[in-house]
């Protein structure tokens, strides 16, 4: 039998630590995104870090920032972005490269760039502001009107945050004592699971049997790699066609995120979007006042004009009537009589007027005419549509019914004049 020659492990191990030793003798800067981390009682913290493209993963590697290392690693990443090192973040880090027998290779992190870091988030920022603007997104919110007296409003934020709290507070226990239905869809509000979570409670909003006057995205502050999540393009895009105008308060005078570009109307705090929505029925409720009193001062103004006519007839009947006083008196007590009937009709049918003015903008809510089993029909703007003319096959229109919305699209449009039915194909 012929002589096999081979080499053990060990053996083998040594060349590859000896082909490592050679190829990268000294550190390396290296790019690379954390893909775990994972920190040590003792004071090391373990990495994993990894590389992909368009088909996923391409390389993944292990790699230690030894306890003497941390503060130069972690605390001065920590630092200079106002976020701590973690999953999902792509980072450009000084390595040495090792090999041991027993522990295989491993990339000892020395020292960090933070400034890489921040820089990559704003080069994917443009990337994804590009990509919203090819595709007709950025101002599609726009087009959007909030109602003149907003009741109906979902919140999308972390249940324990303070900014909630703040926003909640401020709208809620306002002076006017204006009511509101606030309805929470909670949600993680900054890492890498932000964007799917968003995504969700925007999803259940629109999905829920409420018709929402508006959808409000909430967060009180946070570093600049805290809210990173805002730029990304799946939370921009599902902003941009939701269908409900959408008001973000992230962050402070600083931020100024992809969300809130694309977003129908943005402000920096979520006291100062409490203050938008109290602003805005304030002004419908000085609408409905000014109009109530002056119909009240038309009403009153024709009562003082009748009574004043009524004394001028009776000191004219007085002064001409001589020896016929006695008759005068009891044709001017009928007179009297016939025009304080007219006058208290006349009262009594401004006083239904103004009853009607005072119950007709709450019967016109949308909410009332659905309530009452009568769908409203939407173009593709959702502004309210009337007639049929004007709209072509193809045309998107929404149907809203008292338990949902149904999204549909013109086959054909018939209109009816008076020689027969005219048919649009």
């Amino acid at each position: 039998m012929e002589k096999m020659e081979y080499i053990d492990l060990f053996t083998l191990q040594s060349l590859v630590k000896e082909a490592v030793g050679e190829a990268v003798p000294v550190p390396v800067w290296l790019k690379a995104e954390i893909a775990s981390i994972s920190a040590k009682s003792y004071g090391h913290v373990y990495l994993e870090l990894s590389q992909s493209d368009k088909t996923g993963i391409i390389a993944k590697s292990k790699a230690a920032i030894w306890q003497s290392y941390r503060e130069a690693v972690l605390d001065r990443f920590e630092k200079e972005t106002g976020s701590p090192l973690e999953p999902g973040v792509e980072v450009l880090v000084q390595v040495r490269v090792s090999f041991h027998s027993l522990y295989g290779l491993t990339l000892s992190i020395i020292d960090i760039n933070p400034s890489f870091t921040l820089g990559e988030r704003q080069i994917q920022k443009q990337q994804t502001i590009d990509r919203l603007n090819k595709e007709g997104l950025m101002d599609r919110q726009k087009k959007l009107r909030l109602p003149e007296i907003p009741y109906y409003l979902a919140v999308i934020s972390a249940d324990t945050a303070a900014g909630y709290g703040d926003f909640r507070r401020h709208l809620l226990e306002n002076e006017y004592g204006f009511a509101y239905q606030l309805d929470l869809f909670s949600a993680a509000m900054q890492g890498a699971t932000a964007p799917d979570s968003i995504c969700e409670a925007l999803s259940m909003i629109m999905d829920s049997k409420t018709a929402y006057d508006a959808v409000l995205i909430l967060r009180g502050g946070g570093s600049e790699l805290d809210l990173a999540c805002f730029d990304d393009y799946s939370i921009a895009a599902a902003i941009a066609r939701c269908p409900v105008p959408v008001f973000t308060a992230i962050g402070h005078d600083r931020d100024y995120h992809v969300a809130d570009m694309v977003a129908n109307t943005f402000v920096k705090t979520p006291t100062a979007l409490a203050d938008l929505i109290l602003d805005r029925t304030a002004e419908a409720d000085e609408k409905i006042t000014a109009a109530l009193n002056r119909l009240n001062m038309a009403f009153v103004g024709r009562l003082h004009a009748q009574e004043a006519a009524v004394e001028n007839m009776e000191k004219r009947i007085m002064r001409g009537a001589g020896g016929l006083a006695g008759l005068a008196v009891q044709k001017l007590e009928a007179y009297d009589h016939l025009i304080f009937s007219i006058i208290r009709s006349r009262l009594d049918a401004a006083e239904a007027k103004l009853v009607f003015y005072d119950t007709r903008i709450p019967a016109a809510d949308p909410r009332r005419i659905l309530d009452r089993g009568i769908p409203i029909v939407a173009d593709g703007r959702g502004v309210r549509m009337d007639s049929a003319r004007g709209r072509r096959p193809g045309d998107a229109i929404a149907v809203h019914m008292p338990d949902g919305r149904l999204d549909c699209v013109v086959q054909n449009v018939s209109l009816n004049e008076e020689k027969g039915t005219v048919k649009t194909a």
